[in-house]
C-alpha cells in the first residue's frame, strides 16, 4: 500500500456527502441499501456519485449482499439501512460476517441526536444491539469526524481477523455542513513469518511424513491463492478446504483432497487424525472442522496455525505454533521454502487425491428415464460449466451437492455462509453477478432457503444481474428432518413444506423459469437457462422437483 496522503475536496459539504466521498476514496464500488428517512443525506450523496446504489428488497438481503461483497473483494462490503426495524433485519448479515470473518461495514440511520432517551420513533441503542457481534460499533455524534469514521470503520473491518463494523448515523448530524477534506486510508498490517517462525515450520515439514494444509477464510487474494497452490503442487503436499471455502486451491489441483466440515466425506474425516502435521492457513481448528470438538483434540498432535487473530477465537485442540500473518503474507514467505520432496509425501498426496477424485466424479445416469435428481443435475451442470464458474448457496442439504461436485477453480469461486445462515443463496448470487458481469454464476438453493430471500430476484432484474438459480424442491427443511429422524425417529414434525411454482415466480420477477420433474428434462432446462442469461441478459431459475430424503452422500 502506498503511503496515505490526505485528499482535499474543495469547500464544504454535508457530513452525509462526505461519508459517500470517503467511501469512494476507499475503493467502494457499490452500496447495498434499503432506504430510510433516517439517512436521506447519505442517499442524496450517493446520487450521481461513483458508487453504484443497489436498492434491495429487504435489509437482510442487503446485508447478505454486502457480506458476499466482502468475501469477493479486498475492500469491505457496504450496506446501508434505517433505524429500528431496518437495523434488526440487517442483523443476520452481521452474524454471518462475524462468524465467517468477512470484512463489511453496516451504516445505520439513527434518530436525531436531540431525540435520544425519549423512546422516539424507532429508537434503539446500536451499542447494546450490536456490540457482541461486531468488531466495532461507532456513532457519529460529531459531524466533523465523518470522514475519519469511514476510515476507521474500513480499517477495523480489514485489520487482524476481518469482520463487521457498524456505524450509526444520527439523522440531524449527517446534514451539518463540514470541511470536505477526506481522511486518508489507514494501512492494514499483514504480519508475516519471523525468522524463528520460518525455521520452526521448515523443521516441522522436514520431520513430517504426512503433512496436510487446511486453507480457509476470506482474507486471500487471487495471486496469493495461486502461489500457494503452485508451492503445494511442486512439493506434492495435500491441502483440504475449510467448510464452504473451496476453490482457493482449485478443484482440479493434484494437491486438493476435499472439504473438511459438516457432512464431510469419510476420507477427509480420517485424514485429520492420520496426518502427522496440520497447518491451518487463514482459519483455525474450530468445531466445524473438528466435528464438534471431537477430532484432533489430542495435545500430542502437531498443529501450526496461521492467523492474524492473536486470540485464535474459535480454536480447539492442540496448538504447536502460531504464526501471526495474513494468508498472502504467509504465502510470500512460504514459497521461499524449497524443500526436498519425500516419497512419503508423493504417496500420501496421491492416495488422498485419488479418494477425492473418486468422491467428486459424477455417477453415470441410469439408462431409463426417471424422476429428477440432484445427482443428475450436478452431472450435467458440471459438464457445461466454464473454467471460471462461481457457485453460491446458503444452508441446507442442497449444499452437499455443491461441496461434492461443483468445480471451483479459484479463490472466492465458492461464496457461502459458514455460520449456517439460510436465505443467503439469492442475495450472494446477485452480488457475485454484479461484481463479475459476464461470468457464469450458479446459485444452488433449497426450497425453504430460497423463500427466505427469493424476493431479491427483483434486485437482480433491476440491476442486470444474471445468475442461474437452481432450486432443489424436496418439500421439506431437509437438514432439520435428518437431525429429527436421528433423534426422534418416525416423528416428522415442523419440517414439511408446500411450495409455490418457483418457475412461475421467476417469470413474475421478469426472469426466465423452467420447471423440471424428470431427468430427461435437465439438459434442455440448462440450455434454456443459459440462453436466457447469455442472449436475453436476465437471470434464470430452474425449479428442480425431487423426491424427499435424497442424499448427496
Amino acid at each position: 500500500m502506498t503511503q496515505p496522503t490526505a485528499t482535499a475536496a474543495p469547500g464544504r459539504m454535508s457530513a452525509g456527502h462526505v461519508i459517500v466521498e470517503s467511501l469512494a476514496a476507499h475503493g467502494v464500488e457499490r452500496a447495498y441499501v434499503v432506504p430510510g428517512e433516517s439517512y436521506l443525506d447519505v442517499l442524496d450523496g450517493l446520487h450521481g456519485s461513483a458508487i453504484e446504489t443497489v436498492v434491495c428488497r429487504h435489509e437482510g438481503g442487503a446485508a447478505y449482499m454486502a457480506e458476499a461483497d466482502g468475501k469477493m473483494n479486498q475492500v469491505p462490503g457496504v450496506a446501508m439501512v434505517t433505524r429500528g426495524p431496518g437495523a434488526a433485519n440487517a442483523h443476520v448479515g452481521l452474524h454471518t460476517a462475524w462468524q465467517d470473518s468477512t470484512p463489511m461495514v453496516l451504516f445505520v440511520g439513527l434518530i436525531p441526536f436531540e431525540h435520544r432517551e425519549k423512546e422516539a420513533f424507532q429508537e434503539f441503542d446500536p451499542h447494546q444491539w450490536f456490540a457482541s457481534g461486531a468488531k466495532r460499533v461507532m456513532v457519529l455524534d460529531h459531524a466533523e469526524r465523518a470522514s475519519e469514521y469511514v476510515a476507521e470503520a474500513m480499517f477495523a473491518a480489514r485489520s487482524g481477523r476481518p469482520g463487521p463494523v457498524v456505524v450509526g448515523l444520527p439523522e440531524d448530524v449527517i446534514t451539518r455542513e463540514i470541511d470536505a477534506t477526506l481522511h486518508p486510508e489507514i494501512p492494514v498490517a499483514g504480519g508475516g513469518m519471523t525468522v524463528d517462525d520460518w525455521k520452526a515450520l521448515e523443521a516441522a515439514l522436514q520431520q513430517s511424513m504426512k503433512p496436510l494444509f487446511v486453507f480457509g477464510g476470506n482474507d486471500w487474494s487471487t495471486e496469493g491463492a495461486e502461489r500457494f497452490t503452485q508451492w503445494l503442487e511442486e512439493h506434492h503436499i495435500p491441502a483440504a478446504a475449510e467448510w464452504r471455502c473451496e476453490g482457493t486451491v482449485p478443484f482440479g489441483s493434484p494437491s486438493y483432497v476435499g472439504p473438511i466440515g459438516y457432512g464431510r466425506p469419510k476420507p477427509t474425516f480420517d485424514l485429520m487424525e492420520e496426518t502427522d502435521l496440520l497447518v491451518f492457513v487463514g482459519t483455525v481448528p474450530g468445531d466445524v472442522i473438528t466435528n464438534g470438538f471431537l477430532v484432533r483434540q489430542d495435545w500430542s498432535k502437531k498443529n501450526f496455525i496461521v492467523t492474524m487473530d492473536p486470540s485464535m477465537r474459535g480454536r480447539s485442540g492442540a496448538v504447536t505454533y502460531q504464526i501471526v500473518a495474513k494468508p498472502d503474507v504467509f504465502v510470500r514467505d512460504l514459497v521461499r521454502m524449497n524443500l526436498p520432496v519425500k516419497d512419503s509425501w508423493r504417496d500420501w498426496c496421491r492416495r488422498m487425491r485419488q479418494q477425492q477424485v473418486d468422491f467428486c466424479t459424477p455417477q453415470p445416469w441410469p439408462e431409463q428415464d426417471g424422476p429428477a435428481t440432484m445427482d443428475a443435475m450436478m452431472t450435467e451442470l458440471a459438464r457445461t460449466l466454464p473454467e471460471d464458474a462461481m457457485v453460491t448457496f446458503g444452508a441446507g442439504e442442497h449444499t452437499n451437492w455443491a461441496h461434492r461436485y461443483f468445480p471451483t477453480n479459484g479463490y472466492a469461486s465458492m461464496i457461502s455462509a459458514r455460520n449456517g445462515s439460510m436465505g443467503y443463496s439469492v442475495p450472494s448470487a446477485v452480488a457475485a453477478s454484479l461484481n463479475f458481469p459476464g461470468r457464469r454464476v450458479i446459485s444452488i438453493a433449497g426450497d425453504g432457503e430460497f423463500l427466505m430471500n427469493g424476493q431479491e430476484l427483483a434486485t437482480a432484474a433491476q440491476y442486470g444481474a444474471t445468475p442461474l438459480v437452481i432450486v432443489m424442491d424436496n418439500q421439506e427443511y431437509g437438514t432439520i428432518r435428518t437431525h429429527q429422524e436421528r433423534q426422534y425417529p418416525g416423528h416428522v414434525s415442523g419440517t414439511q413444506l408446500k411450495n409455490p411454482d418457483f418457475a412461475a415466480m421467476a417469470a413474475a420477477f421478469h426472469g426466465v423459469g423452467v420447471r423440471v420433474e424428470r431427468q430427461s428434462e435437465i439438459p434442455g432446462a440448462l440450455e434454456k437457462a443459459y440462453r436466457a442469461i447469455d442472449e436475453d441478459h436476465t437471470f434464470a431459475v430452474i425449479h428442480l422437483v425431487v423426491e424427499q430424503r435424497q442424499k448427496a452422500y
